[in-house]
Parts: structure tokens; C-alpha cells; sequence
């Protein structure tokens, strides 16, 4: 799993969660919905600007939008974790 696949399975669960289609979270943070689909398909690597608007209208924080997602520096790679199962 990418770091993109694993923010992508976090913020679509905050936003079911939070009852919003992605075309209202678009119109929150100013995204266009097509965006707010990219993401959750894991089609881009979202900004730091994008993930802090998108907690911010999700009511969440980025921590929880990137939780899963490390950076291991001595391996030089990232650690991602699978999501628990629900």
C-alpha cells in the first residue's frame, strides 16, 4: 500500500463519517469535486495546503488524515500500514 492509498482510505472514511458527498467537501475547502475523487482514489499526492483544508472542513486533523503514514529515514522509505478492517 502507497502513502497515497492509505490518505486516500483515511479521508474517505472522514467524510462518509462527517455525511458529506464529495462535492460539498469540494465546495468547503475550495477544491474542485474531481479532486476531492482523485484523492480518494489515490490518483494524486495531495499539498499540504489540500490536507490541512481538507481537516479543517472535516472537522478532523491532519494527523488523523495521515495516520498510518511514516517516514522510516535510516531505510529511506516511507511505512505504511494497512487500515484495521472494519
Amino acid at each position: 500500500m502507497t502513502p497515497q492509498e492509505r490518505f486516500a482510505v483515511n479521508l474517505r472514511k472522514a467524510r462518509t463519517e462527517a455525511g458529506v458527498s464529495q462535492e460539498e467537501l469540494g465546495y468547503m475547502c475550495d477544491l474542485h469535486r474531481t479532486e476531492v475523487s482523485l484523492l480518494e482514489r489515490a490518483g494524486r499526492e495531495p499539498r499540504l495546503a489540500t490536507i490541512v483544508k481538507l481537516a479543517g472542513a472535516l472537522n478532523t486533523t491532519t494527523s488523523e488524515l495521515c495516520a498510518g503514514i511514516s517516514w522510516l529515514p535510516k531505510a529511506r522509505r516511507f511505512d505504511v500500514k494497512r487500515p484495521p478492517r472494519a
